[in-house]
């Protein structure tokens, strides 16, 4: 399916000089990093996609913003910057700035989690369920169905099952539900959108039960947009509208920055009303991030903060973002190689089980998957599958992912049309001897997120 690429709509001004490794360099160095994306050095990659999260290209205004930065230690100008663009778009009375996503968690989770409660989501990200087990708390998915099949194409693939929703909450107890928490978009499920209309619905089973609910909002505009495209009631509605509609269902949102904002380093809580728990935010951002009017951030952090929420909701700047994963999907669907389709907003996540269906869950096809594009074309990805899973919290036994994709996150700003010839020619290239790769054991591993830092040698 030939599809036309979505020009660039900005000039670029600076350049950053990559290189690429010969083939016997590249399997040296991935030896070396014990066959963990995480543990390469940046220089010896040549196509950064293990995350789109602080990888970002920032823009002339953001970096002018940064020169003006206020670096008082309590109340500078650059906060009340970032606390007015956060009021303005997302409608919530109080925006607190903390260093990036999981800080928010860090902060926020163990006010309203603890030993013998539970969070349900749509579905958790690592570093967001690693939050709520190191609060006491366990973690539990519950998107709906379709999202567990990459071949239906589906609107909105990252929506709750609201019905599944309810009947846990009543199964475990209202009593024991401590937040409801909607990721949008649905990052594991492969950066798929969750429609407004699901987030009513989800708001009104939370507000029938008296349970919170949070917004893990990294990925907010590219939500946004999704539902401009395919939800019929918004289809003339600006983003910064859909956005604003998508928040008032909740109570709370805590978001990496570093992701839709277009900043390296950054993140907020939002909350919506709620004074009580705000103060109890604040104690908690003094004790863990520094004082409330800096959040653990520079004032040049929060300038460039305050000028990247107004710049990641511009639709012109969006549908040149979806557009470079659209491009990419259709060049895998003429290959016809399987990925959660249709193509998520910030990465395109390929179905490694379906390239390897000899490798075993518990051998990590997503992973090997990621070690072969290395290898292959000195692109670095990541798993989002058994391996990023982990063991059972409770028993210690590996939990067997819904998906075992290799995520090929895109930052933002940074890559051209080449780059994403590169990545598709790597991946046909991978399909063509793909019965010959072997699946990963893991020799060493950390008690939370493993992943990060695991050591794994192959399987001969």
């Amino acid at each position: 399916m030939a599809i036309k690429y979505v020009a660039e709509p900005f000039r670029i001004k600076m350049v950053e000089s990559i290189k690429m490794l010969t083939r016997e360099e590249r399997i040296e160095k991935i030896k070396e990093a014990k066959y963990n994306l995480f543990n390469l050095k940046g220089e010896d990659v040549y196509i950064d996609l293990l995350t789109d999260s602080g990888t970002n290209a920032m823009s002339d205004k953001q970096w002018s913003g940064m020169m003006v930065g206020d670096e008082a230690y309590a109340g500078g100008r650059s906060y009340f910057k970032l606390v007015e663009a956060g009021q303005d778009i997302f409608g919530y009375k109080y925006i607190q700035p903390v260093h990036q996503g999981r800080a928010a968690e860090k902060v926020l989770f163990p006010l309203l989690l603890g030993k013998g409660k539970y969070a349900i989501s749509n579905m958790f990200f690592d570093t967001t369920r690693a939050h709520v087990e190191l609060s006491g708390a366990r973690a539990i998915d519950c998107v709906v169905e379709e999202a567990k099949d990459p071949t239906i194409r589906a609107p909105f693939k990252g929506n709750m099952d609201v019905e599944k929703l309810e009947k846990l909450i009543n199964e475990l107890g209202p009593e024991n539900v401590g937040l409801v928490v909607m990721t949008i978009t649905n990052n594991s499920a492969g950066g798929q959108p969750v429609s407004v209309q699901n987030m009513r619905d989800v708001s009104a089973v939370c507000k029938k039960y008296g349970i919170p609910l949070d917004i893990d909002a990294a990925r907010y505009a590219e939500n946004a947009f999704f539902v401009k495209q395919r939800e019929e009631e918004f289809k003339d509605a600006s983003i910064k509208e859909i956005v604003k509609e998508m928040f008032s269902y909740a109570d709370y949102f805590t978001m990496s920055a570093k992701k839709d904002t277009i900043v390296n380093m950054g993140g907020i809580i939002g909350i919506k009303e709620d004074d009580e728990l705000y103060q109890k935010i604040k104690g908690n951002t003094i004790s863990f991030e520094g004082f409330t009017s800096y959040g653990g951030l520079s004032g040049r952090d929060l300038e460039a903060l305050a000028v990247g929420l107004y710049e990641g909701i511009d639709e012109d700047f969006l549908r040149y973002r979806i557009g470079q994963m659209e491009y990419l999907a259709a060049k895998l669907d003429d290959a016809g190689i399987a990925y959660q389709s249709p193509v998520g907003g910030h990465g395109v996540f390929v179905d490694a089980k379906a390239m390897f269906p000899h490798i075993p869950y518990n051998e990590f096809p997503g992973q090997a998957l990621a070690v072969e594009l290395y290898i292959e074309a000195g692109i670095r990805t990541c798993d989002i599958g058994s391996y990023m899973l982990g063991n059972d919290p409770d028993t210690g036994e590996q939990l067997k992912a819904d998906f075992e994709f290799t995520r090929l996150a895109i930052p933002r700003r940074v890559y051209t049309q080449a780059h994403f010839d590169i990545m598709a020619d790597a991946l046909i290239a991978i399909k063509e001897r793909a019965s010959q790769v072997k699946g990963y054991r893991i020799t060493w591993e950390p008690p939370v997120l493993r992943h990060f830092q695991a050591h794994l040698e192959p399987i001969e």
